[in-house]
């Protein structure tokens, strides 16, 4: 998620207005008009050339607050907002008209400054989108956290805070406010924002596919390539059913390797009771057999193999139990699904995936 494009800067963002008529020498005059008409064509060098001819011939004082309060406008009808904002703070501008200048001139320690004086919820929105930008995250923390005591814990908050958060590392924080989130609104749209956001993190394949099968649960898988990649990752895992599913959804196309993927999930599903029993058989396949049975929605079946790789306490047991806590949610089994989600270690590299799984279980 780009945290920073969710939320919108103050409306006085572009809203410099053109100065009034006012009485100056024909010069200043003729200057000021050519910097507005060079403003309304766009035309940057001419706002310039305009501007330094107008500041060259004012004399009074009336004259160069005129002067600036048309660099400021014409500055900024021509995307020069650094330039606009320095003229308008010669001549007293707010700062609630300064700081969104300066933010947007991408001079972010200036613009913090200038709205940490300026009272209200604009200020405080740029202050935290700021703090994002430069990646100091613990601090975005802090004032998202302010803007939430200060403004009531608005979705948009809570989002920009959470994806702060989990960019911080303090993943125990960020599953609080996802779960604030999710709790109060769980909603295949909220569900996206935070799936989506976590899916462009690096993680090992189990966990890719354990996220995979939550977006295909939420409603959140969207783009095709997402689908064939799930596809791809529940074949390798022995998911053949769950493979074939997913490029069903998605739909097969002439593309050679889309037609050979489908034509092997087919295959595969063909085979796959036979091969769930036997594998289950044995607490060294036991965790492939459990895959197989998730994929064929026997889920009790599921349930049974996976708590026999689990016992044998091999290198599949993280694996299983995150597959049992899922084939658990969705056979209707949520306190078993809970439970099993938080047996899994911490350092296993499927934690986070155990825990938005937990939290999706929750709230059936």
């Amino acid at each position: 998620m780009k945290m920073d494009a969710r939320l919108l800067i103050a409306a006085s963002l572009l809203a410099v207005a053109a100065p009034a008529a006012a009485a100056v020498s024909p010069a200043v005059g003729k200057a000021l008009n050519a910097a507005a008409a060079a403003a309304k064509s766009r035309n940057a060098a001419g706002v310039a050339a305009a501007i330094g001819q107008a500041r060259a011939a004012a004399s009074t004082a009336e004259e160069r607050e005129k002067t600036a309060q048309m660099a400021g406008f014409a500055f900024t009808a021509v995307g020069q907002y650094g330039q606009a904002a320095a003229a308008l703070e010669q001549v007293g501008a707010p700062c609630n008209q300064l700081g969104p200048l300066y933010y947007r001139a991408g001079q972010l320690d200036k613009a913090v400054a200038i709205a940490r004086k300026c009272p209200g919820e604009a200020s405080q929105i740029m202050v935290a989108q700021a703090m994002t930008r430069q990646g100091n995250h613990k601090a975005a923390i802090a004032a998202y956290n302010a803007l939430i005591k200060s403004n009531g814990p608005k979705a948009i908050y809570l989002e920009n805070l959470a994806g702060a958060q989990f960019k911080s590392g303090d993943k125990k924080a960020y599953l609080a406010t996802t779960t604030r989130l999710i709790k109060s609104d769980p909603s295949a749209a909220r569900w996206k924002v935070l799936l989506t956001e976590l899916q462009s993190h690096n993680m090992r394949s189990e966990a890719k596919l354990g996220l995979y099968h939550l977006m295909f649960t939420t409603g959140t898988l969207a783009r095709k390539e997402d689908y064939h990649d799930f596809a791809k990752l529940a074949m390798i895992n022995g998911q053949a059913a769950v493979a074939k599913a997913a490029l069903d959804k998605s739909g097969v196309t002439n593309d050679a390797m889309d037609q050979k993927l489908a034509a092997a999930a087919a295959a595969a599903v063909a085979r796959e009771a036979p091969e769930a029993l036997k594998m289950s058989a044995s607490p060294a396949t036991a965790f492939k057999g459990g895959n197989a049975y998730l994929g064929l929605n026997d889920y009790a079946k599921a349930i049974a193999a996976y708590d026999k790789a689990i016992a044998a306490n091999g290198l599949d047991a993280d694996y299983a139990r995150v597959f049992k806590g899922i084939a658990a949610t969705r056979g209707g089994q949520k306190a078993v699904a809970i439970a099993s989600f938080k047996t899994v270690n911490e350092k296993s590299g499927m934690k986070d995936i155990a825990d938005l799984w937990s939290l999706y279980a929750s709230t059936r």
